[in-house]
């Protein structure tokens, strides 16, 4: 046998990833998304740069495009991606999208500056988004949360 069945014997309790969850030895995926009672996997989350600092716009008119709303956000130093999302069945636009920045500030400055701003024939909603409270091990983590804090207010 040569040296490549080594790790055939290896100790199966030891955990070769680094990126593993202790307590399950699975890798903690970060595509894992939670909203509305359902879970799926979300590999779109990929494409967006990490630890950015991302909005909602909402109330988009349905010509908007993503290289319209890419345009719109352009003028921030640190914009990094927009997107409009679409409807996978009818391939039209559902009427809002995503703008990602990479420095807080800016991020913040578009949240200010760009609500009730212009984009095609009507103006735009902006929030900031909540797509990493969607991640499966936040959720989590926050119906723990909510458990305790009802526990401790009626016993």
């Amino acid at each position: 046998m040569g040296p490549s069945s080594s790790s055939q014997n290896a100790n199966p309790n030891t955990n070769p990833n680094p990126n593993t969850n202790s307590k399950s030895e699975k890798p903690q995926d970060k595509t894992i998304r939670y909203a509305a009672g359902k879970t799926w996997k979300d590999e779109t989350l990929d494409e967006w740069p990490e630890n950015d600092w991302r909005i909602f716009v909402g109330d988009l008119s349905k010509d908007v495009d993503t290289n319209m709303l890419a345009a719109a956000f352009r003028k921030y130093k640190t914009f990094a991606r927009a997107k409009v999302i679409y409807d996978k069945v009818k391939g039209k636009s559902k009427g809002f999208g995503f703008v990602s920045f990479l420095d807080s500030s800016d991020c913040a400055k578009a949240l200010r500056e760009m609500n009730d701003a212009f984009i095609g024939n009507r103006p735009i909603k902006v929030k900031r988004s909540d797509w990493q409270e969607r991640d499966l091990g936040t959720h989590k983590k926050n119906q723990k949360k909510q458990a305790k804090q009802r526990k401790q207010m009626f016993g």
